[in-house]
């Protein structure tokens, strides 16, 4: 069986227990396959599961990144160098981004390169701004030096909103700012594609553009620090309880594969819509998924079958939000996109993800599986972009 087609029908996964099925062909993979496609930040957590599903759809995938964010690390882990063209560089240096796309001649970008924590950005504030905000602006000079590039997603954050704390979803129209390095370089970054996408892109020749904000991502295959899920899989595989800042903060929470099927579906409709140039779509879970940091982690640890937490002082130096979500009607309404997974079905997909890849399972082959079980399930619901292709 080739690497690239998953788990065949009716054989057991030998973690869960549970049948895997046959992939059928989708409207995605009539959309991608063939198409020679461009990912920036390919080593992270989002991109190493973007790159599988890329591939997964028969797209010739290159990557453009610096060296995997943490050890282990789910570019490594799915054994992802064998499926696609693995470049490494900075999208901080013009040069070399300039150079990659001399090299995949992309048809499509998705650009996720970025200094993706929080707090880190307290730390350093310059690398911060200068990745966010100077990288995102390389890649937008690459996307107007090359017209053979039809569509460009460009994903920022749900922090790029200035947070008024609202208890109400942030909508793609409302304010863009940050209190924090991190929000305030996303904001930056996503002045930057408007005033690109309007002043060079989507004219006729040019390529089409559109923006991706989604927050509080989790799945199996995230190492980062600082980060809710790794901390826990950490502090589980070393017998302590977790240290958590703030309980009581809600998030609302969804699974890696819940925006990535978004940033999919709209960089497929960019190629044949133009009214979605320039435009920005919220990707969130439903409300019922918004959750305190404490009931998610209690979840997580009663699926692993162990495991305790306790609270620490928060750094008033590096203060964070306690609420911010989004309203994603735009996204159903332009697009025919909405969340798949409720918050128990999300717990058990990134839960029994690490748990396989502590039973030294095959985590491409059981990533692939996930990732045909959620098309499965998204065209069960009806979904466009899931439904299987003609």
């Amino acid at each position: 069986m080739s690497a690239q087609t998953g788990v065949e029908a009716g054989e057991e996964n030998a973690v869960t227990g549970q049948h895997a099925t046959t992939a059928s062909p989708t409207a995605l993979a009539g959309r991608y396959r063939g198409k020679r496609v461009l990912v920036t930040g390919h080593t992270g957590f989002k991109g190493s599961w973007l790159c599988l599903w890329l591939s997964r759809l028969g797209a010739e995938v290159t990557g453009f990144s610096d060296a995997p964010p943490a050890t282990p690390n789910a570019f490594e882990t799915m054994g992802l160098d064998s499926l696609m063209t693995d470049l490494r560089g900075d999208v901080r240096d013009f040069g070399q981004l300039a150079k990659a796309f001399e090299s995949a001649r992309p048809d499509m970008v998705f650009h996720l390169a970025a200094q993706a924590l929080v707090l880190d950005s307290f730390d350093d504030p310059r690398r911060t701004f200068d990745a966010n905000a100077g990288g995102t602006v390389n890649v937008l000079e690459c996307l107007r030096l090359n017209p053979s590039v039809a569509a460009a997603v460009m994903i920022t954050s749900d922090k790029c909103y200035t947070n008024q704390e609202w208890v109400y979803g942030y909508r793609e129209n409302d304010r863009l700012g940050g209190h924090d390095p991190y929000s305030a370089s996303k904001a930056c970054a996503e002045i930057a594609c408007q005033a690109y996408a309007l002043s060079f892109l989507g004219r006729p020749g040019t390529c089409r553009l559109a923006r991706a904000r989604a927050g509080n991502v989790i799945g199996g295959g995230d190492w980062a620090k600082d980060r809710v899920v790794p901390d826990c899989a950490r502090a589980l595989g070393e017998g302590r309880p977790l240290e958590l800042r703030n309980p009581t903060a809600t998030r609302p929470w969804q699974h890696v594969l819940e925006p990535l099927g978004g940033y999919l579906w709209l960089g497929a409709r960019l190629s044949d819509t133009p009214d979605l140039h320039a435009e920005a779509f919220n990707f969130g879970p439903a409300n019922l998924v918004h959750k305190p940091v404490a009931e998610l982690v209690d979840a997580l640890q009663a699926r692993w079958g162990g495991g305790g937490w306790l609270t620490t002082a928060p750094d008033a130096l590096r203060p964070e939000n306690t609420y911010l979500h989004l309203c994603c009607d735009k996204a159903q309404h332009l697009l025919g996109w909405r969340a798949v997974l409720d918050f128990q079905e999300t717990v058990r997909l990134t839960a029994d993800w690490y748990t396989a890849h502590s039973a030294h399972a095959d985590m491409r082959r059981f990533s692939l599986d996930q990732i045909d079980r959620y098309q499965a399930t998204a065209r069960r619901m009806g979904l466009l972009w899931a439904m299987e292709a003609p």
